[in-house]
């Protein structure tokens, strides 16, 4: 069998909104985008249910998240690494 390298992860970072339950967590990524007819630059977010294996993301903390096979109905997203932790954990 030949090994083909595999298409490299498209990953995604996000802030930690609330950690709901055993090993799910759920992320805000921030986007701006213009407006079609009015040209105003516009906030969205999108949230993500991740998976967090060992429990390692706490409220606040920036993630890495990429996709990957449905955990459950909504949880389709997996946690990479957590790039920075929250310093300050009472203001989140």
């Amino acid at each position: 069998m030949i090994d083909t390298p595999r298409k490299p992860l498209t990953t995604y970072k996000g802030v930690v909104d609330s950690k709901s339950g055993d090993k799910t967590i759920r992320v805000v990524m921030g986007y701006l985008y213009k407006h079609k007819k009015y040209g105003k630059i516009l906030k969205r977010k999108t949230m993500a249910h991740v998976h967090d294996e060992k429990n390692q993301a706490s409220v606040g903390d920036v993630v890495t998240i990429c996709k990957c096979r449905p955990f459950s109905k909504t949880k389709f997203w997996r946690l990479l690494e957590v790039v920075e932790k929250n310093s300050d954990p009472g203001k989140a």
